[in-house]
């Protein structure tokens, strides 16, 4: 009485640059090792973040099927990312709530927000609850938010 092994999907997740996709590692490792090819993968997000500036990062999920077919979920940018363009820095601070890297206004935080809110795992909540969780983030890289 042997029972057959469903294989489940394999899920993995990559920041990869926009328009800047290669089989080099972290994407040709992370995929080769589950039996796709990478190539295919970059042609495809190459071509769906084409209309994106070149270099942003986009945190993307990769869902490997067991037959070696893959789709994926390309995401907003990191908040992080948004903040650090917005402050005008390269880098947050080393000692958060001790030493300052820059500021954001409000205005900066709700239009990150906004951004944010199209994410699938962010669309139930409301605008003020994410744009507390942006104040959050900017704090740990060291910004000052003002009004």
């Amino acid at each position: 009485m042997s029972k057959a092994i469903q294989k489940k999907a394999q899920i993995v997740r990559i920041l990869v640059s926009a328009g800047k996709a290669s089989p080099s590692p972290p994407i040709g490792p992370a995929l080769g090792a589950r039996g796709v090819k990478s190539m295919d993968f970059c042609k495809e997000f190459n071509a769906r973040t084409a209309h994106i500036e070149p270099g942003v990062p986009i945190p993307t999920l990769i869902t490997i099927e067991p037959d070696r077919t893959f789709t994926f979920i390309t995401k907003t940018p990191p908040t992080a990312y948004f903040l650090k363009k917005a402050a005008g820095i390269d880098k947050g601070t080393g000692r958060p709530g001790h030493d300052w890297a820059g500021s954001v206004s409000l205005k900066h935080v709700y239009e990150i927000a906004k951004i944010k809110a199209t994410d699938e795992h962010l669309k139930h909540l409301r605008l003020e609850a994410i744009a507390s969780t942006i104040v959050g983030t900017a704090r740990t890289l060291g910004l000052r938010v003002v009004p």
